[in-house]
């Protein structure tokens, strides 16, 4: 049956249809469909063009790309992970990272372009990560990018690494700014106000490692990486399962900053503390070579609770500032938190608690939209195309930024402030 005669019986016809169901009744390829579908929206007889955003995230160890249109759809996605590599070499070595992603971005770029149904021509505009990150991971992508760029004649879109993890919520729910947002990753802890696609107020931030780091460091201090239960697992999900079995009264490590009424976190001091534990109870222990810990589920219980309490006692300090201050309006009292930690259970069961006590909503993206990844790149692409922010068609002089702080400092506002936390259970 020709198109025309589709076409004929009505606009609301065409749109109830699917993309495999056209194919099939017209003989047409599925992705042709999807292509054709994606571009234009039939309104009135007329026809609408859809914003199309290729992403590409290149920050730390991970390749990702995707194309997301200005609906959220993820229309084409690709990731490669460098975590077996990393876990053999025991932590993340930046030349080893660049050569990884210089060897795979050209296949997952063209792998998720082509998952997507669309071609290049149809992509309104290329998002890539500039800031913050690896040098010399970051460098791989920018410069892929540009070449991208300038051989299909698109705009660039910079994103902030950070700003895109913050937004990434907007996607997957109706998350209306302004918010309160926790970022947790592996280079970061940062607690801010999103105010806008593109302004954002600082609270507070990690003054030396992050939490993803702390567990990292205290699992490779464990040994974990050859521990029978956490084969092929990452340093914070090995924490986080054998910490299921243990008890977190066992041990009792030191509240970091306590004494600080402010909003910045430290996780050095808890890693050197947990270090030295560890060190303790080997040598009560005597250990031999491959051996491992009896108290390791403890270990793994105390570390993750205390960790958790230190983030849940700054994060309910923000919560509290910005009532206090009036930032956040009554009816949009919502915490949103994501990155790569964010993905972890236990530290989710906890904010719920400490959200459900002060009356906030607590909203989190999907566990696998926390770790870094080309969706919430191009995604933050969509956002700034929409607000018609950051969008460069002249790209000689675009240089990458290892550190770039977020937003607009206003830790000592808060600092400033005080504000005294209640005791907060959190033993769950």
């Amino acid at each position: 049956m020709a198109l025309a005669q589709f076409l004929f019986r009505g606009p609301y016809f065409l749109k109830s249809l699917t993309a495999t169901s056209l194919g099939r009744m017209l003989k047409t390829p599925i992705c042709s469909w999807n292509n054709y579908l994606r571009k234009v929206s039939v309104h009135g007889g007329k026809s609408i063009s859809t914003k199309i955003v290729l992403g590409i995230e290149t920050s730390c160890d991970d390749t990702g790309a995707a194309v997301v249109d200005e609906t959220g759809s993820i229309l084409g996605e690709a990731l490669h992970s460098q975590t077996d590599v990393h876990l053999k070499t025991g932590g993340i070595i930046p030349p080893v990272a660049q050569q990884l992603h210089q060897e795979n971005i050209a296949r997952i770029v063209q792998h998720a372009v082509s998952a997507s149904g669309v071609s290049m021509e149809d992509i309104s505009a290329v998002a890539t990560t500039v800031m913050p990150g690896l040098a010399l991971s970051l460098g791989i992508g920018l410069k892929y990018s540009l070449e991208l760029v300038k051989k299909h004649r698109k705009p660039f879109i910079p994103i902030h690494h950070m700003e895109a993890h913050a937004l990434t919520v907007r996607l997957t729910n109706l998350v209306t700014f302004p918010f309160l947002v926790l970022l947790l990753s592996g280079g970061h802890c940062i607690l801010a106000v999103a105010q806008g696609v593109s302004d954002f107020l600082l609270l507070g931030q990690t003054k030396d490692i992050a939490p993803g780091d702390l567990l990292d460091k205290v699992a490779r201090s464990l040994s974990l990486h050859n521990h029978p239960e956490c084969s092929g697992m990452t340093g914070g999900r090995a924490i986080e399962t054998l910490a299921q079995q243990g008890n977190i009264l066992r041990y009792k490590f030191t509240i970091p900053m306590q004494r600080y009424r402010d909003c910045t976190f430290s996780f050095a001091g808890l890693r050197s503390e947990i270090t030295r534990k560890i060190s303790k109870e080997e040598k009560e222990e005597g250990l031999q070579e491959g051996q491992h810990l009896s108290c390791i589920p403890d270990l793994a219980a105390a570390s993750l609770y205390t960790m958790t309490v230190h983030i849940a006692e700054r994060t309910h300090r923000a919560i509290l500032f910005c009532k206090e201050k009036g930032i956040i309006p009554p009816g949009k009292e919502t915490l949103v938190v994501s990155g790569g930690v964010a993905s972890n259970q236990y530290v989710r069961r906890s904010l719920q608690l400490l959200a459900d006590a002060t009356n906030f909503t607590l909203v989190c993206p999907p566990p696998r939209l926390c770790t870094d990844n080309g969706v919430m790149i191009a995604w933050n692409g969509i956002e700034k195309l929409s607000a018609g922010l950051d969008i460069f068609y002249n790209v000689e002089h675009f240089r990458y930024e290892p550190k770039a702080p977020l937003g607009t400092d206003i830790s000592e506002q808060v600092k400033e402030a005080s504000i005294k936390v209640p005791a907060l259970n959190l033993a769950v």
